[in-house]
């Protein structure tokens, strides 16, 4: 019987290694269709948006992975802990015992003690040792349930922290999608109820205002960007801007200096920027203006 299993494995496999070696994997010719990732388009390689969506959610993963191996670890440690004071608790009283017997013996002989003195004073000495090591390892015991519940906290803030990224990250990709200035502003408030004072959403909140055309607004929603970083490009810029509208022309330049001063960027975006018409023929400014235009 196994002789005859053993010929037709054998005749099976003769029949199809011919075929397998004719025909090559559909897969293998797909692939080769293929175009290396290196030719493929830009607009059809992985967006920004899914990379950081991705290591935000490994990074959730992971710190939920923390959570459950720190409790496994710290109950092992205390389980650990639990033994090792029982055997050293066992190890103690036989040692004592056999203290006492030896004791016991010298005292009947000498006759210092009787008997039932020793046994009392035992007793003390016994229950002296063990509530001395109890109290020992309770405090171990507290040591490690403050280390655990301080950790337990950390993860839990860490944990509260992603979930506010990934609700700001897409609160800005719906700012992105908005064309409305109002419906952008609605979005931008939506990020600063979450982080209050928030210095990019103040500073494109102020954008938004400039297209609906309130200057002062967007001046006093710069001023809030600066009093706390003073040399934040952007918010110069917007503030530039507002102030070129306003028609404090010199005031607007020196923010314009400082902006470019900060980012060189910042120079292109002048050169185009409809809110500096009225800059045109400033001595100054055209100067800001040429040297864009050089180096262009």
């Amino acid at each position: 019987m196994q002789l005859r299993q053993w010929f037709l494995t054998v005749c099976l496999i003769g029949i199809t290694l011919p075929s397998l070696a004719e025909s090559p994997p559909d897969n293998v010719q797909e692939k080769k269709s293929e175009p290396p990732y290196s030719e493929l388009s830009m607009y059809d390689k992985p967006l920004m948006e899914r990379y950081v969506l991705d290591e935000l959610k490994a990074l959730r993963t992971n710190q939920q992975d923390l959570e459950r191996r720190m409790i496994v670890e710290i109950t092992d440690r205390e389980l650990t802990v639990a033994d090792k004071s029982l055997n050293y608790a066992n190890v103690t009283v036989t040692y004592f015992f056999y203290i006492i017997a030896g004791v016991a013996s010298l005292i009947a002989l000498i006759g210092w003690q009787s008997l039932r003195e020793m046994r009392v004073n035992t007793k003390k000495m016994a229950d002296q040792q063990l509530q001395e090591i109890a109290e020992q390892y309770e405090k171990k015991f507290q040591v490690l349930e403050r280390e655990l519940r301080r950790k337990t906290r950390s993860i839990s803030d860490n944990n509260k922290e992603i979930e506010k990224i990934n609700e700001v990250h897409n609160l800005w990709l719906r700012a992105q999608n908005f064309q409305n200035p109002e419906q952008k502003m609605e979005v931008y408030d939506e990020i600063l109820k979450i982080r209050p004072g928030d210095l990019e959403a103040l500073t494109h909140k102020a954008d938004a205002a400039m297209e609906i055309r309130e200057f002062h607004w967007a001046l006093s929603l710069c001023n809030r960007v600066l009093e706390v970083d003073d040399s934040n490009a952007h918010a110069l810029y917007q503030r530039a801007c507002a102030y070129a509208r306003l028609g404090v022309d010199e005031q607007a330049i020196s923010d314009l200096e400082r902006s470019i001063a900060e980012s060189a960027l910042m120079r292109d975006l002048a050169a185009e920027e409809a809110d500096f018409e009225m800059l045109h023929g400033n001595e100054r400014f055209d100067l800001l203006i040429a040297t864009a235009d050089q180096q262009a």
